[in-house]
Parts: structure tokens; sequence; C-alpha cells
């Protein structure tokens, strides 16, 4: 039968363990085994980073992300005259399903892509009412690139890049999805439907 060399970590631990104490041995041990402190910080410090922000709604009101923790959130910018604006029904849709599960969509208007969100932000929310019947919160306009970015997208373009791995928001109604842990897991194109984010939704919510 044929001999296994003891790996390399094993030979070590064996070279030490005659002249080192419980205590001393415990140190090296947890130094030579791989660790994922980093990962667990990292991820902890983007949820902190997350939660943190503090957007303003459309009437000019803070609105803390800290009351978001433990749900699912999908966040999208938004626009009144775009080939994408329908996607509010889809969207809507969604929200009225999932919100008592604990669901939580937040639109952000910009202005950004061929001045199709040119309206106030009281005219913005009062097209989406009547429009659509959005209940869920239209938060007030922003930047989503560009020097003026606002703080919320710059985290979430950081958190999870586009397509070719490009973090630039392409065009409105792009869809980010953070789970209850408030880590971006998802982002989703334009071209994307709300109905076709369900499915995954459904799994965060644990359904």
């Amino acid at each position: 039968m044929l001999a296994l060399s003891p790996s390399p970590y094993f030979r070590v631990l064996r070279s030490i363990s005659s002249k080192t104490s419980f205590t001393s041995k415990s140190s090296i041990v947890e130094s030579l085994r791989p660790s994922t402190n980093n990962s667990i910080r990292a991820m902890s410090s983007a949820a902190s980073k997350f939660y943190g922000l503090e957007p303003l709604d459309k009437t000019g009101k803070p609105f803390s992300f800290k009351q978001l923790e433990g749900k699912v959130v999908i966040i999208v910018n938004v626009a009144s005259k775009c080939g994408f604006t329908p996607q509010y029904a889809g969207l809507e849709e969604l929200y009225k399903k999932y919100k008592d599960e604990g669901l939580v969509i937040l639109g952000f208007p910009c202005n950004q892509f061929l001045s199709q969100e040119p309206g106030s932000d009281e005219q913005i929310g009062e097209f989406c009412k009547l429009n659509y019947g959005v209940t869920f919160p239209i938060m007030k306009k922003i930047d989503v690139n560009g020097k003026n970015v606002d703080p919320v997208y710059e985290f979430l373009k950081s958190q999870k890049s586009g397509t070719l791995g490009m973090t630039r928001i392409k065009w409105n109604f792009e869809k980010f999805l953070i789970d209850k842990q408030g880590k971006v897991v998802e982002r989703f194109s334009s071209l994307t439907k709300p109905s076709s984010i369900e499915p995954k939704v459904k799994e965060l919510l644990g359904k």
C-alpha cells in the first residue's frame, strides 16, 4: 500500500508539538489555517455602509436605510419619459405581492439619460401615482453617474458591476437587488422586466 507523506501543514505541527505550549500551538494553528476573517469583515463593513446611507425622499426628508435591515430591497433609477417607464407597473405589482413578506422597492428619479426625467420631485411623484398607481417610495431626484453621483449609487456600483465589468449606470431602470443582510447580490439591466426578478426575490425572502 502506498504511504502518503504528511502535508507541510502537519509536518510543521509535528515539529513544534514537543516544545510548544497548548496556547502557543493553538495560535500557530490559527495562523496556518486559511482565514475567512477578512471576507467576513468586508461583508460586515459593506452592510454597515449600506445601512448607514441616508438619502432624501421626494419631500426632502432623510430616509434612513437603517430601517431596511432584515428586508429584501430593490433599488431602481427611474424616469417618466423613457421607453422602459411602463416597468413601473411591474415593479408596483411585485411590491404589492411581497411587501408584507419583507420586500422594499425604492425608485430614484434621474435626469441624466437624454433628460427623460425633467419634472420636479412633486411632479414625478404625481406622475407615478396617477399613471401607474405607484405606492412604493419614490425618492428625491439624483445623479447616478458623474462627479455629483449620490452616495447610494456610489455604494451600489462599488459592490456590483454591470456588463463587461463596467460600473457606470447605462440607462434608466437598472435594478439592484439587496438581501436581508445588506449585501448587493444582483444587478439587472434595463431590459430585465420586474417579473423576471421575482424568482430571485422569492428565494431571498425564503419563500
